[in-house]
C-alpha cells in the first residue's frame, strides 16, 4: 500500500501543478492581442507586432514573436523551436502521470497476490481449523487491487483532460502560426 500511497501523492501533486499551469495559459491568452499582432505584420509593422502589449505571455503569441525577431534569417523555424519549446512545456508530467496509470492497478495485484500467497502459508500451517484468518487474509489482500485501481482511475481523468488540453492548443498555435505566415508573405509581397 506504500508505493500506492506515493503514486497518489506524486498524481495529485502534478495534477495541482498542471492545473494551475492551465489556468495560467488561459488567463494569459488574448484573442485581441492575436489580432493585434496579424493585423500589423499584414500592414509590415513588425517592431510593432513584436511589442505588442503581453506578447509572449501565451504560447501563441510567444511563437509569433519569436518568428518576428527572426524573421530575417527563418521566421517559420524560429516559430517551430519556440512552439516545440511551449508545447513541451505543456506535456511536463504527462508522461508520469501515464505510468502511474499503468502502474497503479499492477502494483495493486502485486499486493493481492502477496497476501493471497501469506494467507495460503497460514493455511498451510494452521490446517482448515481457522478458515476465518484465511479469508480474512484475502480480504484484505483484495484491498490493494482496488486502492490500485482507483488511484489509475482517478489519476487518468486529469491525464485525459491534460492530453486533449494539449492537442487542442497544438492545433490552436498550428493554425494562428500559418494566418501569421500567409500576413507576413502578403505584405513582403506588397512591398511593405
Amino acid at each position: 500500500m506504500w508505493p500506492l500511497l506515493g503514486c497518489s501523492l506524486v498524481s495529485l501533486t502534478i495534477t495541482i501543478e498542471r492545473s494551475l499551469y492551465w489556468m495560467r495559459q488561459k488567463w494569459a491568452f488574448s484573442t485581441a492581442r492575436i489580432d493585434r499582432i496579424l493585423e500589423l505584420t499584414d500592414t509590415g509593422e513588425y517592431t510593432a507586432a513584436g511589442a505588442v502589449d503581453g506578447v509572449g505571455r501565451d504560447a501563441v503569441s510567444g511563437a509569433l514573436a519569436a518568428g518576428l525577431k527572426h524573421r530575417q534569417h527563418g521566421l517559420s523555424e524560429a516559430m517551430q523551436v519556440e512552439a516545440g519549446r511551449r508545447i513541451d512545456s505543456m506535456k511536463q508530467g504527462l508522461a508520469v502521470l501515464d505510468t502511474i496509470v499503468t502502474m497503479a492497478p499492477l502494483l495493486g495485484i502485486l499486493g493481492t497476490v502477496l497476501g493471497i500467497i501469506t494467507s495460503f502459508d497460514l493455511l498451510g500451517a494452521s490446517g482448515i481449523e481457522d478458515p476465518k484468518a484465511v479469508t480474512g487474509g484475502i480480504a484484505q489482500a483484495l484491498l490493494t487491487t482496488a486502492a490500485g485501481l482507483t488511484v489509475a482511475i482517478v489519476t487518468l481523468i486529469p491525464l485525459n483532460y491534460f492530453v486533449s488540453r494539449t492537442q487542442r492548443e497544438t492545433r490552436r498555435l498550428e493554425q494562428i502560426a500559418t494566418q501569421f505566415e500567409v500576413a507576413y508573405r502578403r505584405s513582403c509581397s506588397n512591398g511593405v
